[in-house]
C-alpha cells in the first residue's frame, strides 16, 4: 500500500511506502526537510500535519509534547502515513543533486585521539563518486536495522575517504566495538549523506562556531570547507570540553588562526582537573560566547554537541538579539541501545 503526502512550503507530492516514514518519502524523491538525529530525539523534523493521520512511532517524550500533537504536530522522521498527508514543514528544497548513497566502505585507519575518542578514516570504493555538504553527516549501519550516526570531518573537496570522530559510549552497541574488537581493513556499509546542517553563505555577516566535545567534528568540516574555498567570512571557534585531555585535536584550530587572519579560536574548559596547567576560559561555553557578545543581531551561529548545550544557547542567543534563522545547530544524541524502530 502507498501514500500520497503533499508537502509545503511550495506544492510538492511525493509517494509513501506503507514501511517508509515521511522523512524518508521525502529524501527517496529527492526533497530535503530539515533532519538530524532521525530517532525522534532532536526534533529539527518537527512538522504540522494539516490533513491525514499518522502513526506517530516511537521517540523521545520530551521532543514531542501531548499538546504539539493535540495541535498537529508529529516528528516526520517517525511519523508513518495511515492515510493521504498534507504536510506543512519547516522548510523544504531540492538536494541540489546530492544523492543519498548505501555504500561499503573500508576502514582505512584507527588510532586514538583521546582516551574516549577514536579516530576513524573510511576507504570508500573508487567507482563510485559521494558528494557531501560540509557538516553532513553519515549512518553506519549495523545488523537488525540498528544504525549509528557520525559526522563527517573532513572537508568535501577530500571526499576520497571519509574522517569520524567516535566517542566511545559505555554501553555502546557500535563503539564498544570500535574501541576494543575492530581492525583496519574491516569492511562497514554506510548510508549518506544525511542531515542538513552546513554553511549558509547567502550574506556576509561573521560566524561564531561552537562545538560541545565531539561536536567539533562537523564543524572542522565546515571551517576547513570554508578556508579551502577562500572565504573571506570572519569567524570564531568556541570549542567546549570538560577538561584539557578532553580537547583532543587543539593544535588543528590553532594552526587555522595562525594562517588566516579572519579565523580565531577559543577553547573552553567546564570542568578543568587541579593537575592541569590551564590559564585559558573555563566554564560553559555559550556562556564564554555571552561574555564576548553583548549583540548578536549581526551575526550566524552554528552550534553542535549535546541538545543541553544547543538548548541553552538558543534561548540565551535569541535575548542578546540573535535571528532565530541564524541559528543552526546538530544535537548529538548518544545511544547506549539499540536504535528506536
Amino acid at each position: 500500500m502507498t501514500w500520497s503526502i503533499r508537502l509545503k512550503p511550495g506544492e510538492h507530492t511525493v509517494t509513501a511506502q506503507y514501511t517508509e516514514t515521511v522523512l524518508e518519502a521525502a529524501l527517496r524523491e529527492g526533497l530535503i526537510i530539515p533532519h538530524g538525529c532521525r530517532t525522534g530525539a532532536c526534533g529539527s523534523c518537527k512538522g504540522r500535519i494539516t490533513e491525514g493521520l499518522v502513526d506517530y512511532g516511537s521517540y523521545q517524550a520530551q521532543t514531542l509534547t501531548e499538546s504539539e500533537k493535540n495541535e498537529g504536530y508529529a516528528l516526520l522522521c517517525c511519523a508513518k502515513p495511515l492515510s493521504d498527508l498534507h504536510v506543512e514543514c519547516q522548510e523544504l528544497r531540492k538536494n541540489n543533486g546530492i544523492e543519498i548513497k548505501t555504500l561499503p566502505a573500508r576502514i582505512q585507519s584507527l588510532r586514538r585521539l583521546a582516551d574516549d575518542v577514536m579516530f576513524m578514516s573510511l576507504k570508500l570504493p573508487a567507482s563510485e563518486q559521494f558528494a557531501f555538504k560540509a557538516g553532513q553527516y553519515i549512518d553506519i549501519l549495523l545488523k537488525e536495522g540498528n544504525r549509528r550516526s557520525f559526522s563527517v570531518a573532513n572537508s568535501p573537496l577530500n571526499s576520497e575517504f571519509l574522517e569520524l570522530h567516535i566517542r566511545e559510549i559505555k554501553g555502546g552497541l557500535f563503539t564498544s566495538q570500535v574501541f576494543h574488537d575492530m581492525k583496519e581493513k574491516t569492511i562497514l556499509r554506510i548510508q549518506g549523506p544525511l542531515g542538513t546542517f552546513h554553511f549558509h553563505d547567502e550574506n556576509e555577516k561573521p560566524a561564531i562556531f561552537m562545538a560541545g566535545g565531539t561536536g567539533f567534528a562537523p564543524i572542522k568540516s565546515i571551517i576547513e570547507d570554508i578556508l579551502e574555498r577562500e572565504v573571506s567570512r570572519e569567524m570564531v571557534l568556541y570549542w567546549g570540553t570538560r577538561s584539557l585531555e578532553d580537547l583532543y585535536m587543539p593544535d588543528l584550530p590553532l594552526s587555522w588562526q595562525r594562517k588566516h587572519p579572519n579565523f580565531k579560536f577559543i577553547p573552553v574548559l567546564s570542568q578543568p582537573h587541579p593537575s592541569e596547567t590551564w590559564s585559558g576560559r573555563t566554564g560553559y561555553v555559550h556562556q564564554a560566547i555571552l561574555d564576548d557578545f553583548s549583540d548578536l543581531s549581526g551575526y550566524q551561529v552554528y552550534a553542535c554537541g549535546s541538545p543541553q548545550m544547543i538548548n541553552s544557547g538558543h534561548k540565551a542567543f535569541l535575548e542578546r538579539g540573535l535571528s532565530p534563522n541564524e541559528y543552526y545547530t546538530d544535537a548529538f544524541i548518544f545511544q547506549s541501545n539499540p536504535a528506536l524502530p
